[in-house]
């Protein structure tokens, strides 16, 4: 698994542009007018990870294959759209699917490029889309949360976990909070609160997306989004996506010297990857040998078993152990033969909870 982002924003913030840039691919028509995007656009990209190419290395794979991240760019949402407006039910509807947003926020001040409410200014967008989002939560849960309360206390033990935590949701709404402030008191909690499939429980990565000058440093806008991002526990990044559409046309050897010459470190693809990583505590492992050398993402404080599990149900439902060695390990050794010599090569159990870089083999028996 990888993660599924939902590009979101009002019309005419750099969405469908963005993701353009990100999947190198021109699925998306990006064009000066609202709701150019009209389907959800889906574009699958490879994460890189230089680990994967130093094992592959060290291993003579035949075959690397990185985890794939997963984009929707979803149609533009306006004001009510909640109530069916523009094109919100479907709006709401796909963002109930992703994993985490992707909210783009316009941090440019470009005349040429109309913005549908006729101003400049990030953190009203923001709210505009927040509004909507926490609208369409309160409506589900004003109608769920009383029934459910109904079924506990006539003894359903599901109905009473779910009442619970959907109450606390539903009390962070109606004080203009998000859904994602809630608490749950245990693991139970928790699973029920992400089943509910709450807009306002999602993940949150803003994007600030700014002109070319601004792209190392940032402006004004992107400073206030910054400081909301902070206050509400999300991330943030800036972006100019302008200078990730020229970057996905550029042959890649070209890449590194073009963003050096521009002040910038990595691409935006990068930061969007790292950022989402954190937001969603993800972690990667990987499995390597001749025939090709994998990387796999899994959720931090998952067991061996879980991450079997992500490469076939078969091997969670046969696990016996899991042949173990850090990333480090492998490359001081040399690859799986020197690491094992080395005593490096651990025989992990049902218990052992994974670590990011861990090169694993998974013994099994169905």
């Amino acid at each position: 698994m990888g993660f599924r982002c939902g590009i979101v924003g009002l019309p005419n913030v750099g969405k469908s542009t963005l993701f353009n840039a990100l999947t190198q691919t021109a699925a998306a028509q990006a064009a000066n007018y609202p709701f150019c995007t009209i389907e959800p656009n889906v574009g699958r990209v490879a994460v890189p990870d230089p680990r994967l190419q130093k094992l592959a290395a060290i291993s003579k794979s035949a075959n690397v294959i990185e985890t794939q991240l997963e984009f929707v760019d979803i149609a533009g949402l306006v004001r009510g759209a909640s109530t069916g407006e523009g094109l919100g039910n479907q709006f709401l509807g796909n963002i109930r699917e992703v994993d985490a947003i992707v909210h783009v926020l316009r941090c440019f001040e470009e005349g040429d490029v109309t913005h549908v409410e006729g101003r400049v200014d990030p953190i009203a967008d923001a709210e505009t889309v927040e509004t909507e989002l926490m609208l369409a939560d309160l409506e589900s849960l004003e109608k769920r949360v009383p029934a459910l309360a109904k079924k506990a206390t006539q003894g359903d033990k599901e109905a009473k976990v779910q009442a619970s935590v959907l109450g606390q949701a539903l009390d962070l709404l109606r004080d203009s909070k998000p859904a994602r402030l809630a608490e749950p008191k245990d693991e139970e909690e928790r699973k029920a609160l992400d089943r509910a499939q709450l807009l306002t429980a999602k993940p949150i990565l803003y994007v600030c997306n700014v002109d070319e000058a601004d792209a190392a440093s940032g402006n004004a806008h992107s400073a206030r989004v910054f400081e909301k991002a902070k206050a509400e526990g999300a991330k943030a990044v800036v972006i100019s996506a302008a200078i990730e559409a020229e970057i996905a046309t550029m042959p890649a050897e070209d890449r590194a010297e073009f963003l050096k010459d521009l002040g910038l470190g990595e691409t935006g693809l990068s930061q969007i990857i790292r950022a989402g990583y954190e937001l969603l505590d993800l972690i990667t492992f990987f499995t390597v040998g001749p025939k090709e050398a994998r990387a796999w993402t899994v959720e931090k404080g998952s067991k061996a078993p879980q991450a079997a599990g992500v490469i076939h149900t078969d091997f969670e439902r046969g696990f016996i152990r899991a042949e173990t060695i850090a990333y480090e390990d492998f490359i001081a050794q040399g690859g799986e033969s020197g690491a094992r010599d080395a005593g490096k090569l651990r025989s992990e159990g049902k218990e052992y909870v994974t670590r990011d870089g861990d090169v694993m083999l998974f013994r099994f028996n169905v």
